[in-house]
């Protein structure tokens, strides 16, 4: 059970906005490359400055329980972390790079087989927002460009209540993959997808990312 993602989720009832992604697609290779052209619109049709990426790894760009990019995605991906190397890519998922022996594995198995680095945490996601940000922060102080605000970075993975919670509780700019490698039909997708519908109808907004923070 996800403790952090249970209680988070409690938070929706005093901000729903927490759950509102900034741009939603439906599968990972069709995020508009660099991330920053891709939000444009979300900011009033200007790039906004992204210096660094944020992936969830089960059915984003991997399948669920798997430790490679989906083959249809390889080419995507590969542009991706040539736009965004080294501490600019973080994958951070709740399976690879969690508490216990297999997920370590996991981990470094997908470590192997993608180049990127796998943020290892206690905190699951959406609760971990603070310790990513400070782990970008410090491994890219030494960029030219270094993550200095939650603004400069993008958050894409497949789960509302926990990849776009998790962004907006950091106020980075939060993407939502709708149907991922594998159109997921479970009971948590269906109420996510119920959730996004009716903040939808009520004409509720993501949050508002500042610059300034």
């Amino acid at each position: 059970m996800n403790v952090s993602a249970t209680l988070n989720v409690l938070k929706l009832l005093a901000r729903p906005s927490l759950c509102v992604p900034h741009l939603t697609v439906p599968t990972f290779d069709l995020v508009t490359l660099p991330v920053s052209k891709a939000l444009a619109r979300a900011n009033g049709g200007e790039r906004p400055d992204i210096r660094a990426v944020v992936l969830d790894k089960d059915n984003c760009f991997a399948e669920s329980r798997t430790n490679k990019v989906f083959k249809q995605y390889r080419e995507h991906f590969n542009i991706l972390k040539q736009l965004y190397q080294g501490p600019q890519l973080l994958v951070v998922s709740n399976s690879a790079g969690t508490d216990g022996y297999d997920y370590q594995e996991q981990a470094s198995r997908l470590e192997k087989n993608t180049g990127v680095k796998v943020f290892r945490h206690s905190t699951k996601k959406p609760g971990c927002s603070s310790d990513v940000f400070k782990h970008i922060c410090h491994t890219t102080r030494k960029n030219i460009y270094p993550v200095k605000k939650p603004s400069q970075i993008a958050v894409i993975g497949d789960r509302l209540f926990t990849d776009v919670i998790m962004a907006n509780m950091m106020g980075a700019w939060s993407i939502w993959i709708e149907d991922g490698v594998v159109k997921d039909d479970g009971n948590l997708s269906r109420v996510e997808k119920r959730v996004s519908r009716l903040l939808g109808r009520l004409n509720i907004k993501p949050p508002r990312v500042e610059d300034g923070r």
